[in-house]
């Protein structure tokens, strides 16, 4: 698939037809209210909808109940053993390089402002955490999950956000697109699945190619859901590295709300994590996996971890490779990181479950078996775009 400044123009102009058409219709007959209320006893998948319930958002919710008919299952098992074993270094690449990510492009960093969500970073990070975990559970396409119903919240979520927007007139489509895109859309698919898997190799991570091939065919799935247009999007790593090579050159750069955004994100870490000793990390984490140029676009101060967070990759390749030599501490480090995990999302949520809104103005353990041979170390595909 090839790539060009005219095919992503193209995506600039589209959002989600389908999620877009319901929210309007919703707010058109003012039963955003109605839906809200009802939709927070919907949490799981297969469960009965409940009275009264619109029509529209019925017919929406039935539409989308279900997987695309595509998804290959054992390569989604491939994805759920990866992320179990690495699932502390994802969610450390997701909060300090997929976010920053996020931030360095201006245009996103505006739409997360005029939506109120510079007010709000705690709940932004747990949310994004929380469904990254839900996606990876065991039953998280089967009746009783919570993943299926969060990706149609989220779905129609962004469709709200299109709307509020385009209708309050406050976004100029025609210089920045229309808010939450196409290409946006398939831009974050990228800095949550690629971006993801170069964070894991820069700290050192042994990645097999099997796995980093299946996480990024879990986020396709994913992107399917949340309305992603399936002609458009990547569908290799290298097809991927050309998309999200090509999107940051166009569109990434310093930005008042981008060093807003980080600095929060600093802070809401640096007050999970008690004391202040270990307060420098977070920053020098951020530095180390976007990068300087990058780091000083957002504003990440310099501090004197920058340089000693740069031993990590070795200490990761100790312990990784006690854990090859040792089932039982494979197994240990496996449960440490989940514990930890769950205590993020914890600190985060202050215990509670996310609920999706449209704004109008985990099992307890992952039934996991040993997990595959690390064989055939992931490489990253090259730059595209000097």
């Amino acid at each position: 698939m090839t790539f060009t400044e005219t095919s992503m123009d193209a995506l600039r102009g589209s959002g989600d037809e389908l999620a877009d058409a319901v929210v309007a219709t919703l707010f058109e007959r003012g039963e955003v209210g109605t839906f809200n209320t009802l939709m927070r006893h919907v949490s799981t998948a297969g469960q009965e909808l409940p009275d009264g319930l619109p029509e529209v958002a019925r017919e929406y919710l039935h539409a989308t109940s279900t997987p695309p008919h595509w998804v290959d299952w054992t390569e989604m098992e491939k994805a759920r053993l990866f992320f179990i074993d690495n699932n502390v270094h994802i969610s450390t690449a997701l909060s300090f390089a997929s976010m920053p990510a996020c931030y360095l492009v201006p245009h996103v960093a505006r739409l997360l402002s005029a939506t109120h969500g510079l007010s709000y970073p705690s709940k932004r990070m747990a949310e994004t955490g929380q469904f990254t975990v839900l996606l990876m559970r065991p039953d998280a396409f089967e009746a009783g999950s919570r993943f299926i119903p969060a990706a149609q919240k989220v779905r129609l979520l962004h469709a709200s956000i299109r709307h509020h927007l385009t209708r309050e007139n406050r976004w100029d489509a025609q210089a920045l697109g229309v808010p939450i895109c196409q290409e946006d859309m398939i831009g974050g698919q990228m800095f949550f699945s690629l971006l993801v898997l170069d964070s894991l190799h820069r700290l050192g991570i042994h990645l097999s190619e099997e796995g980093a091939e299946a996480y990024f065919y879990a986020w396709r799935v994913v992107g399917a859901m949340l309305g992603v247009d399936q002609d458009a999007v990547p569908r290799t790593l290298p097809e991927a590295r050309r998309f999200l090579d090509l999107y940051m050159t166009r569109h990434m750069g310093p930005s008042a709300e981008g060093a807003h955004l980080t600095r929060q994100l600093i802070d809401l870490y640096e007050d999970v994590v008690p004391g202040t000793l270990f307060d420098p990390v977070v920053s020098a984490l951020i530095r180390h996996l976007v990068g300087d140029i990058c780091a000083d676009w957002l504003q990440v101060p310099r501090t004197p971890w920058d340089t000693l967070v740069r031993a990590v990759p070795h200490l990761l390749g100790v312990l990784e490779t006690i854990e090859d030599r040792s089932p039982t501490v494979g197994w240990a480090l496996d449960r440490l990181g989940h514990l930890t995990t769950v205590l993020e999302l914890s600190s985060l949520t202050r215990g509670r479950v996310m609920h999706h809104a449209i704004p109008e103005q985990l099992k307890k353990e992952y039934g996991v078996p040993e997990g595959p041979a690390r064989t055939g170390r992931w490489t990253p595909p090259p730059a595209t775009v000097s």
